[in-house]
Parts: C-alpha cells; sequence; structure tokens
C-alpha cells in the first residue's frame, strides 16, 4: 500500500462582478506527489536564501515573492516529481444558485475537479492524504473543510484518506501547489499571453479543464440536508491538456 499525497490550493477572488482588480476567474489546484522531498528542499532552499539576505516573506507566496526568489523556487521545485490538476471556473458563467454562497461555489467546483482530475493515477491500494490550504474567516474555513470532506467521501469511496487543513505557512508543499496555481491564473488571467512560469511546469499538467467553457453551473434543489447539483457541460467534454472521458454526472455536492 502507498501513500499519496495531494496539496490543494486556489486561485482568484469570490467576487463575481465585472470590475477593477477582480479576478475573472477562480481556480482550484491540486499537486499530487509519492514524496514529499519537495518540501524538505524548499525548506533549505529558504535558509540558503536567508543566508545569502535574499528579500523574503515568512513563507514562499509566489504572488507577492520577488522574481529572483520565484526563479529560486521554480529551479527547484522543478526538480522534483509531482503532477499538477487544475479546474478553471470562469465567475460570471456561474449560475446564481452557484455563487449563492462561498462554500457551495467552492464545493462545487471540487466536486469535479476530485471526481474528474485529482486524485491522479490513485490505485485501490494507495492510501491519500489531502493537505488543502485553509481560507476566509473562521465560520467559512468550517464550512469550506466541511465541503471538501464531503467531496472526498463522495469521490474517493472505499479508499482510506485524511484531510488535513492549515496555513499554507504551515507545510511547504504548500508553497509548490501555490507557486503552480499562480503560473496557471497568471496564463488564463492574461488570455495566453503570460506564460512564462506556466511554460515551467506545463509538462506536469495531467489536467486543466475549464468547467464552463461553453456552458454555465446550475442548483437543481436541496434534499434534506444534501444538496443535488448538476453542471450544465455541453455534450463535448473539451479539456484544455491531456484529459479525457465522458461528461459529468448529476452529483450529490
Amino acid at each position: 500500500m502507498g501513500r499519496v499525497f495531494i496539496f490543494a490550493d486556489e486561485a482568484g477572488c469570490f467576487t463575481f462582478e465585472k470590475k477593477a482588480n477582480v479576478s475573472k476567474y477562480f481556480i482550484l489546484n491540486t499537486v499530487s506527489m509519492n514524496s514529499c522531498a519537495v518540501g524538505d528542499a524548499l525548506a533549505r532552499l529558504r535558509r540558503d536564501l536567508a543566508w545569502a539576505q535574499k528579500p523574503l516573506g515568512d513563507y514562499f507566496h509566489a504572488s507577492t515573492d520577488k522574481q529572483e526568489v520565484r526563479d529560486a523556487v521554480f529551479s527547484e521545485i522543478c526538480k522534483h516529481d509531482f503532477l499538477i490538476q487544475s479546474t478553471v471556473m470562469e465567475k460570471t458563467k456561474a449560475q446564481p444558485q452557484v455563487r449563492a454562497t462561498k462554500p457551495r461555489f467552492y464545493k462545487t467546483g471540487w466536486y469535479f475537479h476530485f471526481k474528474h482530475g485529482a486524485p491522479h493515477k490513485v490505485q485501490k491500494t494507495d492510501e491519500l492524504m489531502v493537505v488543502t490550504a485553509s481560507l476566509g474567516t473562521r465560520k467559512e474555513r468550517t464550512a469550506f473543510e466541511e465541503a471538501v470532506q464531503d467531496v472526498l467521501r463522495q469521490t474517493v469511496p472505499g479508499l482510506p484518506y485524511k484531510a488535513n487543513f492549515c496555513p499554507s505557512a504551515v507545510d511547504p508543499c504548500l508553497s509548490v501547489v501555490d507557486y503552480c496555481a499562480w503560473a496557471i491564473q497568471r496564463k488564463w488571467e492574461s488570455g495566453n499571453r503570460d506564460v512564462r512560469s506556466y511554460d515551467l511546469i506545463k509538462d506536469r499538467i495531467t489536467y486543466e479543464y475549464d468547467l464552463w467553457r461553453h456552458g454555465s453551473g446550475q442548483a437543481i434543489e436541496a434534499i434534506g440536508s444534501t444538496t443535488i447539483w448538476l453542471v450544465h457541460i455541453p455534450l463535448q467534454w473539451d479539456c484544455c491538456t491531456r484529459q479525457s472521458g465522458g461528461k459529468p454526472d448529476i452529483a450529490k455536492a
């Protein structure tokens, strides 16, 4: 029995109006790996950069790190084995029912992400550990954590798994998914013009899917404590990279 580690983070905000300084997309990202050696390497790299008196924050965070630090981090993480999965949600295409609350919108994306994109190549004999960067207020964090737990119960039934939620600074492997998420976000938000960082990691991307490329998300109704969801996707299951398969099912979420 092997243990597969999945580290999860998101890029973008929960603001749905079109206005300045608001992201067009909300992008859910995971990196999957069989070893967390890259996290140990990043801890060593941070000590080396501190010794060299490079400009450092409290932890590696792509959107705020200086370019020389980003270059060093990308150089280091690309020495290690991991795979990347990304689900892209164009926020203005989300139906009002889907974006009624942040946890509902978040959970919808994670359901389709884990059902079709992650975990990648997990065997029935594997154990799965999912570490998610926490976000939002205390109340929202609780709702987000419950959403992820429910998604895992639905998408990896029978597979031994544990879920952990923590600030990004706690686990250096969360910096790996943060950097990958930032690179993918730069590509999408720029309309494919800013791909400098994306090109460094694109060969590791196994799944990069625009969830509502030709349609929009819609909730059906709540039955008891369970909400039944249908996401409108055209018959063509059109992925942006190398994932294939049938269109999504109606699912509990």
